[in-house]
């Protein structure tokens, strides 16, 4: 039933006209073991939120949700729902995830990814998917507003940086959400610190 159960998921995504948001996916899944069910109850309603949970889980700082690290926040999502399972069930959740948000089948998820557990009208990762920066771009840009030289941005130097990017994209950015931007971003932080691997998970789209 399980794997049924994974597969129809896989198949719903697959043919689905738009993408699939969690709790759409968990009224077309069969209840009884639809574990997505049980993140209805958990406290990802928004992207400050959705951001402290992925910098807990992401512990090697690596830009992934690897499977150990994936198994780790089921686990925990799980028992704040009072929900026991085995290490096997775990396992099998783990693998379930991953076939439902892995979009690019590499093992692990990426931070974009995992935003697909957010409500659509919290998932301000969507609005920035249309400002991201080349590899090259973002270094310049971090270069420019660590304007100490420091190796990162602080709280201010981010609020100057998002304000210039809603100017020039208007048509994505709303230049009246700065303060839930920069709540959110600020998130990633390590103390108020944002590093350029941390900035890069939101204005990085890679190398080239």
């Amino acid at each position: 039933m399980f794997k049924e159960s994974g597969e129809a998921a896989s198949a719903i995504l697959l043919l689905a006209p738009h993408p699939l948001h969690l709790l759409q996916l968990a009224h077309v899944l069969p209840t009884e073991e639809n574990f997505l069910l049980l993140f209805r109850c958990q406290q990802l309603k928004s992207c400050e939120e959705f951001m402290k949970t992925w910098r807990k889980y992401d512990t090697d700082h690596s830009g992934f949700i690897e499977t150990e690290e994936l198994k780790n926040f089921l686990k925990d999502l799980l028992e704040k729902a009072n929900k026991a399972v085995d290490d096997a069930k775990l396992a099998e959740y783990t693998d379930l995830m991953l076939k439902l948000f892995d979009s690019n089948n590499d093992g692990k998820l990426e931070l974009t990814e995992m935003a697909r557990l957010l409500p659509v009208q919290e998932n301000f990762l969507l609005k920035f998917q249309g400002v991201k920066m080349c590899g090259k771009e973002f270094n310049k840009a971090f270069e420019l507003y660590d304007q100490d030289g420091n190796g990162y941005i602080d709280e201010h130097e981010l609020d100057a940086l998002l304000r210039d990017l809603c100017e020039k994209n208007k048509q994505d950015l709303d230049i009246n959400n700065i303060p839930n931007y920069k709540k959110s971003i600020m998130a990633l932080s390590d103390g108020g610190k944002l590093y350029r691997t941390d900035l890069a998970l939101i204005l990085s789209a890679g190398d080239n």
